[in-house]
C-alpha cells in the first residue's frame, strides 16, 4: 500500500520546538502504523477519498507507584517541556485509572492523553507490578527537559540526538523484560496491567478525527466506520455515544504482536494484544459563559472505559 505523508508534517509550526515535536510524534507514528495493519488500511481508504487525515489525539499508559515515582508524570513531563498544559482531568474507579489530557497551544496539534494505574488498589497483585518499576531507568534528565523548553536548541546535530532519545523513551521497555507468569497473572486482574507490563509506555492509540475528512463518503464516524468495514477492517461492534451527541467514538480491533518474555530463564516470544486505531468525531457544545457554540474537546468517562477493553486479550 501507498502511504501517505504523517499526520503531523502539515501542522504550521511557528518555531523550531513546534516542528520538532511535530516530527517526535511522526517518528512515533511510523512505529505504530508499522504494527498496526489496520492504519494503512485506513490511509488507502482516505487517500481513494480524496480525504483529509487530522490526528485528533495519542494515548499513553503507565504504572502509577512510589519507589521510584512513576506513572502520569514519567511522560507528562517531556509534553509539557513541549509546549503543552493539562486540559482535563479524568477518574475511572472501575478500572483504577487517572488520566490527564494535555492541549497545545497550537490547536493544530493532536491532544495528548496520559492514564495511570494505580498499582495500590490491586492487592497481592501490587507487588508484581512493584518487582518492575523498582527496576524502571532513570527518569530523564532535567537538562533533557531545559533544552526541549528553549526553541532555539532544538535545531542542528544535537537535534538528531534529542529527538531519538525521546524517541526511546516512548518505544523502550523501562524494565527488564517480564516474566510469563507475571504476564498472565496480572492478565486476570487487570488487562490494562498486563499491557503496560510488557508494552512500557509505548503509542497505545492514535486517532483519527472524522470532522476532518472534508469528503461526503467518510463525513461522519457511521460512514467511516462502513468504509473500514468494506475494506476489511475488524472494528468495534459498538459506536460509543449518540448520534449528534458532543463526542462519538469508535476503533477498530487491537492488533496481536509478538511480545518478548522470560520463561524458565530463557527470552521467548508470546503473542499478545497491542495498540487499536480509534476514530473520534467531535461536536459542538454550546459555552455556559459566552453562549457561544464551540466544538468539544475533552474526553468523556463511559466511553474511555469501553475503549480501554479494546485491548483485552481474549
Amino acid at each position: 500500500m501507498t502511504a501517505i505523508l504523517g499526520p503531523h508534517q502539515g501542522i504550521a509550526s511557528s518555531d523550531p520546538r513546534e516542528k520538532f515535536t511535530a516530527d517526535l510524534f511522526d517518528r512515533l507514528w511510523d512505529l505504530y502504523r508499522s504494527r498496526v495493519s489496520y492504519v494503512q488500511t485506513y490511509e488507502q481508504v482516505v487517500k481513494n477519498c480524496g480525504a483529509t487525515f487530522v490526528n485528533d489525539h495519542i494515548a499513553f499508559r503507565t504504572f502509577a507507584a512510589q519507589r521510584p515515582l512513576t506513572g502520569i508524570p514519567s511522560l507528562s513531563r517531556i509534553v509539557e517541556a513541549l509546549g503543552y498544559q493539562p486540559a482535563g482531568v479524568y477518574q475511572f474507579d472501575d478500572k483504577h485509572l487517572n488520566a490527564i489530557h494535555y492541549q497545545h497551544p497550537n490547536f493544530q496539534f493532536p491532544k495528548v492523553f496520559i492514564s495511570e494505574l494505580r498499582t495500590w488498589e490491586l492487592g497481592s497483585a501490587a507487588k508484581v507490578i512493584w518487582k518492575y518499576t523498582a527496576q524502571q531507568r532513570p527518569a530523564i534528565d532535567d537538562s533533557v527537559l531545559w533544552e526541549l523548553a528553549d526553541p532555539s536548541t532544538v535545531q542542528g546535530s544535537r537535534r538528531d540526538d534529542l529527538l531519538q532519545a525521546l524517541v526511546q523513551q516512548f518505544v523502550e521497555l523501562p524494565w527488564p523484560v517480564p516474566e510469563k507468569s507475571d504476564v498472565e497473572s496480572l492478565n486476570k486482574v487487570s488487562q490494562y496491567a498486563a499491557w503496560v507490563l510488557v508494552h512500557g509506555y509505548n503509542v497505545n492509540h492514535f486517532t483519527s478525527l472524522v470532522n476532518s475528512h472534508g469528503v461526503e463518503s467518510l463525513q461522519d464516524l457511521d460512514k467511516t466506520i462502513e468504509a473500514l468495514k468494506q475494506a476489511g477492517v475488524p472494528m468495534k461492534s459498538e459506536i460509543e455515544g449518540e448520534p449528534g451527541s458532543k463526542l462519538r467514538q469508535s476503533a477498530t480491533e487491537a492488533v496481536m504482536i509478538d511480545v518478548a518474555v522470560q520463561e524458565g530463564g530463557q527470552r521467548r516470544k508470546m503473542p499478545w494484544s497491542y495498540a487499536y486505531f480509534e476514530l473520534a468525531e467531535r461536536n459542538p457544545v454550546t459555552d455556559p459563559v459566552t453562549g457561544k457554540k464551540t466544538r468539544f474537546e475533552g474526553f468523556l468517562g463511559q466511553q474511555a472505559t469501553n475503549l480501554f477493553e479494546m485491548t483485552r486479550v481474549k
